[in-house]
This record gives C-alpha cells, sequence and structure tokens, in this order.
C-alpha cells in the first residue's frame, strides 16, 4: 500500500513553516491574556520616603483596580480604587473642617456634606480633581484644590466620619498624606487601602535610645487580624508589629528617628486616637478560613443527620 498523501493546503502549510514563514505557536497563557503576576514587594517598614522631585510634564496614570472611573460625584470613602503604600509624603495642616460654603444661589435641600481643607506644598504638583490622597490613612477624593492658598479641599462623607478619626480634627491639627500609586512608585510600605477598619487609642510612649515605642488599644474585630512581624497603618504610615496581645486589648511597635521626624504620631498624647488598617491579606484568609469551616461545619451536620435517620 502507498502511503498516504498529503493535501494541498497541508503541503503549503508545511513548506511554509519550514521556511520559517508562518510564526511560531504563542504559549496558551498568552493566548488566554492570563499574564505571569509581578514579583511580590519587598517590606520596608517604619520608613517614609522624601517627596518625589518635581517634574514639569503630565503624571503618569493612576493606578487602580476598579474599571469604573471616580467622579466628583462618588463619596469620598469608596471602594477599592486606589493603592497606597503607607509611606507618608508629607504632613499637612489642616485649615478648615466643616460644612462647604452655601453656593450663591441658596436654597434648601438634603443637608450638607463635611469638607476638609488642608494645606500642603509638597502635594500640590500634580494633583488633579478627583485624585485619591490617603489623609491619616483614609482614602479621601481631592474635590478642590487652590494654588495661591497651597490647599487641598475634600469631601468627606458621614460613614468616613464614623469610622474614623477625621472628625475630631480642628483648624491647625497636622495629618498624615499620601497620594494613591502610580505604575512607577516604589513599594516601600505595603498595600493599604485607605479603607480604615476602626479607631484605636494610644495607651503609652516609650523611647528605647533614639527609638520610640508605642501601645496602642484596638478594639477584637482589628487585633485579630494581627501578627507579630506583620503590617499594620496606623493613621496612614506602615508599621512593622512588634507585640500583639489580643486578651489585653493592645498591640505595640517601635518609630526608628527618621520616622518620628516624618509623622505626626509622636507628636500626639496618650488618649488620642488614632486611625487603623489591618492587612489586606489578613482579611482576605480570614474570610476564606470561615468560610471553609462553615462548609465543614454544614457537611459534619449532614452527615450526623444521615446516620441518625
Amino acid at each position: 500500500m502507498s502511503p498516504p498523501t498529503m493535501t494541498t493546503a497541508a503541503a503549503a502549510t508545511a513548506t511554509a513553516m519550514a521556511a520559517g514563514v508562518l510564526p511560531r505557536p504563542r504559549p496558551h497563557f498568552l493566548r488566554r491574556g492570563i499574564l505571569p503576576s509581578p514579583a511580590s514587594p519587598l517590606p520596608f517598614a517604619s520608613r517614609v520616603s522624601s517627596a518625589a522631585p518635581l517634574r514639569h510634564r503630565l503624571p503618569p496614570p493612576r493606578f487602580s483596580l476598579s474599571p469604573i472611573p471616580k467622579t466628583l460625584s462618588s463619596p469620598s470613602h469608596v471602594p477599592v480604587r486606589s493603592l497606597f503604600t503607607g509611606i507618608v509624603e508629607d504632613v499637612g495642616t489642616v485649615r478648615r473642617i466643616g460644612p462647604p460654603p452655601a453656593p450663591p444661589s441658596g436654597g434648601g435641600g438634603e443637608a450638607p456634606g463635611v469638607d476638609l481643607e488642608v494645606e500642603t506644598s509638597t502635594l500640590l504638583a500634580g494633583t488633579q480633581l478627583g485624585d485619591s490622597v490617603a489623609v491619616d490613612g483614609a482614602c479621601l477624593t481631592v474635590a478642590a484644590i487652590d494654588a495661591a492658598a497651597s490647599t487641598l479641599t475634600f469631601g468627606v462623607a458621614p460613614e468616613t466620619l464614623r469610622r474614623t478619626s477625621l472628625g475630631g480634627r480642628s483648624a491647625g491639627d497636622a495629618v498624615n498624606l499620601e497620594r494613591a500609586l502610580t505604575p512607577a512608585s516604589r513599594m516601600g510600605g505595603h498595600f493599604v487601602q485607605g479603607h480604615v477598619d476602626g479607631t484605636g487609642e494610644i495607651a503609652a510612649f516609650r523611647a528605647e535610645g533614639d527609638s520610640l515605642w508605642v501601645t496602642v488599644r484596638a478594639p477584637p474585630e482589628i487585633l485579630r487580624l494581627l501578627v507579630p512581624k506583620g503590617f499594620v497603618a496606623v493613621d496612614g504610615a506602615s508599621l512593622t508589629v512588634v507585640n500583639v496581645d489580643e486578651e489585653g486589648g493592645w498591640f505595640d511597635f517601635m518609630l526608628v528617628r527618621y520616622t518620628q521626624d516624618n509623622i505626626v504620631l509622636p507628636n500626639k498624647k496618650v488618649g488620642d486616637k488614632v486611625n487603623l488598617e489591618a492587612d489586606i491579606l489578613g482579611k482576605y484568609v480570614e474570610k476564606l478560613l470561615a468560610g471553609r469551616l462553615e462548609a465543614m461545619s454544614k457537611a459534619q451536620e449532614r452527615e450526623g443527620n444521615e446516620s441518625g435517620s
């Protein structure tokens, strides 16, 4: 029996491949659009970067986890649309907090919201309306920019006032400021969403050499997400947890000299409130484990019912 012959199309394809005309087939993960994940960031804790040099050009696109564009009508405290590192860029000064100025036309309607006006020279360059800025760790949206007065104004949602310490701020108070990450940003802290989990209370300061120990009382729902040598954002500053005492209701951390000089925390007093955000990784692990335990409990219950019937 004579060997089978190739069809005209198959022969043409073989000839083209031999001649190097046809491209090599791509790996399946490229055809599906699934690319390898980027390398994990290095965890540098208790550090604050200096301001980046100003450049007279348009800022690079902001890194965003949401395809939905943010508008000025969006609430100030929003789902994950921006990302921070907890590396404080500047310490700003509150110039005003309260209801926004009344419109010229007057009129009634819904109760006015709250505006937070902060003076900062470092963050003005490159900041635009609608940008996200972490103010003492709370992600807020820039609603107005006054270059002459060197101020940024943020609208503060009621939920933000309930969950954070911003409602207790007054004119003259200092606040930590950090703009959202861009694709070219250095990842010097950890993943901070700017979504404050709750507030804690400063319990003690204790010096050791030129470093400073800080002890913070925190609620159980936050303490259970903290682990020694893990991350926590305190007033938006990325810090390394040293000790956690869930039974005593506190955790502590240490500030090196450089960090003390570049964030607000060392200037606060025992009893002052601080905004706390636990590491997002701990939240996901807790949720996954809770779901798994619930499924196992239901499975055991079904087995018990079946064996008893």
